[in-house]
C-alpha cells in the first residue's frame, strides 16, 4: 500500500500532520527523523516535522537527507522548512520576537501545485521563534505574511516545497488542501487507505499471525479496547477471551453497564473487581507518571493470574492506538505522556502482544467500529483515560475522593446527554482538585472540595477548544453537583484550549 513517511523531530502536532495525510486516503508511518526506510518501496512522499529546536543549535536534529531530497516529493513544515533552507544555502536567523498565532497570506502563489486553489488572504498558524531570512539559490518564493517573507517556498529544480506555517492545525483553514495537494496532487495517492481496506487486511493478519491459538483482550469500556475485542471476534471467533478489570475508579455504575454492552454482543467476557488492589497500590501515590506506570503494572499482573486460566492462550491483545505510542516516546526525548498499555508492560509477561488498531487515529477506529456494525453510542463515546478517575484526581487516591469524583461526573455526565450536549463535544469530565475552600451552606461555613469541570471540541483530540456551554445548563449542573454530592462546596470551568493546555490535567 502506498504511503507517506513522515518524519519527526519533535513536535507536538506530528501526529496530527499523519492525521491530516490519513484524511486524504493516503496510509502515513511516522518515524523518528533518523530512521527513513529507504528499502520502502511503498513511500511515494515525505514530510518534514515541526520541532521545539533550532536548527542553528548545537542540539539540532540536522540529518542526512541526500537519500530522501531528489528522489521522493518532499514538504518540510516549520523547521522542516528552516532546515531545506539552513542544510542547502538559505538562512534562518533568530526572530525578532515570537511568530505566534494567525496570520493571514498576503501572496500566495497559486500556480505552485502546493497552493492549487488556496485564497489570497487565506488564514494560516505560525508557530516558531526562528525565520527564514533567505532562501537557496534555486529556489522561489511561493507565499508571504505581513511579517513573514518567506512563508512558503519550492525548488525550481527538485520536487521540494516548504512553508514556515502548519498547515496541520485547524487554525490554518485552508491547511487540509494544501496537505491533499502534497500528498494527492504532487505524491499521486491512489487513495488506498479506508476503513473497509484496513479491516479486510487487517482480518486476515490477525488469522494468520494467531491461527489456533487462544487470545485474552483487555476491556476498558472505552472505544478502542471494544473495537479491537468485535475486530478479534470476527477473526478468531471464541477463541477470545476478553477480561474487564474494574480498577476501582471507573465511571459510576461503569463497570456493570458496559459489562452488559459487551454481552449484548456476543463477545465472551470475565469481570474482575480488582478495585481493592489497585487502589491499595496507588496509596500514597501523587506523581502522574507514577500513577499510569502503577496502574499498568497491576493491570498486567491481573491479566497473568487469569491468563492461567484460560488453557492455550498465547496472546495479550490491547486496544493501542497511534497515538498512544507516539506521545508514549517523543523523539526528542521528552514524553507527552505514557500511556498504561504501553509504557507499563513488564518484560517478563508471558504473553505475546496483538495491538490490532496500532496504526490507526480515534476516529479512523470509531469509522471501524461502525463498519463492524457496533452501536453508536459505544463507538461514539467519550475517551476516557485508561488509568480512569486516578488522573482526575489531583495529588493522592483515596476511596472517598473516588466516591466524590465519581458523584460529581456523573451528575455532569447525565446532564449533558439531557440536554442534547454529549454528541457536541469531544470529550467531559471532572477534576477533583487538592485544594478546599471556604463556602456556606445554611447557617454554617463548610471547608470543602473544589471540583473543575472540563468539556472540549475536538476532530481528533491533538487541538482542541473548550466548549461554550448555555450558562443556564452550566448554573444547574453546577447547583446539582453542591446540593447532591457531599464534599464538595464549590464548582469552576476549565476554559483553556489545547494547545497551550492538554485536554487531561495529568
Amino acid at each position: 500500500m502506498q504511503k507517506i513517511i513522515i518524519l519527526d523531530f519533535g513536535s507536538q502536532t506530528t501526529q496530527l500532520i499523519g492525521r491530516r495525510v490519513r484524511e486524504t486516503g493516503t496510509f502515513c508511518e511516522i518515524l523518528p527523523y533518523n530512521r527513513f526506510p529507504s528499502d520502502d518501496r511503498d513511500v511515494i512522499g515525505v514530510i518534514l516535522s515541526g520541532s521545539p529546536l533550532s536548527v542553528y543549535a548545537d542540539d539540532a536534529f540536522l540529518p542526512d537527507l541526500s537519500g530522501i531530497k531528489g528522489k521522493y516529493p518532499l514538504l518540510g513544515i516549520c523547521y522542516g522548512a528552516q532546515l531545506l533552507s539552513h542544510l542547502y544555502g538559505g538562512r534562518v536567523e533568530q526572530a525578532g520576537s515570537r511568530e505566534y498565532g494567525r496570520a493571514g497570506l498576503s501572496f500566495v502563489d497559486t500556480s505552485c501545485p502546493l497552493f492549487k486553489g488556496i485564497s489570497q488572504g487565506s488564514q494560516v498558524w505560525m508557530s516558531h521563534g526562528d525565520s527564514i531570512t533567505a532562501i537557496p539559490e534555486g529556489y522561489r518564493l511561493t507565499a508571504s505574511t505581513d511579517s513573514v517573507k518567506y512563508a512558503a517556498f519550492q525548488s525550481l529544480t527538485e520536487p521540494v516545497w516548504g512553508v514556515q506555517f502548519h498547515p496541520e492545525v485547524v487554525h490554518t483553514l485552508e491547511g487540509a488542501r494544501i496537505i491533499e495537494n502534497f500528498v494527492v496532487g504532487i505524491c499521486h495517492s491512489r487513495r488506498e487507505w479506508t476503513a473497509e481496506s484496513f479491516l479486510e487486511t487487517t482480518i486476515r493478519e490477525l488469522k494468520e499471525q494467531i491461527g489456533q491459538d487462544k487470545v485474552i483482550l483487555g476491556l476498558s469500556g472505552g472505544v478502542d479496547s471494544s473495537v479491537a475485542a468485535v475486530l478479534l471476534h470476527r477473526a478468531i471467533g471464541n477463541n477470545l477471551t476478553c477480561i474487564f478489570v474494574n480498577h476501582g475508579m471507573l465511571r459510576k455504575n461503569e463497570f456493570e453497564d458496559v459489562m452488559a454492552d459487551y454481552r449484548n454482543l456476543d463477545l465472551n467476557v470475565v469481570g474482575v473487581d480488582a478495585s481493592d488492589r489497585f487502589l491499595s497500590a496507588l496509596s500514597g501515590v501523587s506523581e502522574p507518571e507514577q500513577k499510569r506506570k502503577i496502574i499498568g503494572r497491576e493491570f498486567i499482573e491481573v491479566f497473568n493470574s487469569e491468563a492461567a486460566r484460560v488453557d492455550g492462550a498465547r496472546f495479550l491483545a490491547q486496544g493501542t492506538i497511534y497515538p498512544d505510542r507516539i506521545e508514549s516516546c517523543n523523539i526528542t526525548g521528552k514524553v507527552i505522556k505514557s500511556h498504561h498499555n504501553v509504557g507499563g508492560l513488564p518484560k517478563d509477561m508471558k504473553l505475546s502482544l496483538c495491538e490490532p488498531l496500532k496504526w490507526l487515529f480515534k476516529d479512523e477506529v470509531r469509522q471501524v467500529g461502525l463498519s463492524l456494525g457496533m452501536p453508536r453510542h459505544m463507538v461514539f463515546r467519550h475517551p476516557f483515560p485508561g488509568p480512569g478517575l486516578a488522573v482526575r484526581i489531583l495529588g493522592d487516591i483515596t476511596r472517598e475522593k473516588v466516591r466524590v469524583l465519581q458523584d460529581v461526573d456523573d451528575i455532569f455526565i447525565r446532564g449533558l446527554r439531557r440536554e442534547g450536549l454529549y454528541d457536541r463535544i469531544w470529550q467531559a469530565g471532572a477534576i477533583l482538585l487538592p485544594v478546599k475552600s471556604v463556602g456556606v451552606m445554611g447557617d454554617e461555613r463548610t471547608y470543602d472540595n473544589v471540583v473543575a469541570l472540563r468539556a472540549v471540541t475536538s476532530s481528533d483530540a491533538m487541538t482542541a477548544d473548550w466548549a461554550e456551554l448555555p450558562t443556564a445548563f452550566m448554573r444547574e449542573v453546577s447547583n446539582e453537583i453542591i446540593n447532591k454530592v457531599k464534599g464538595v462546596n464549590r464548582v469552576v470551568y476549565d476554559i483553556s484550549s489545547k494547545p497551550p493546555a492538554t485536554i487531561e490535567w495529568e
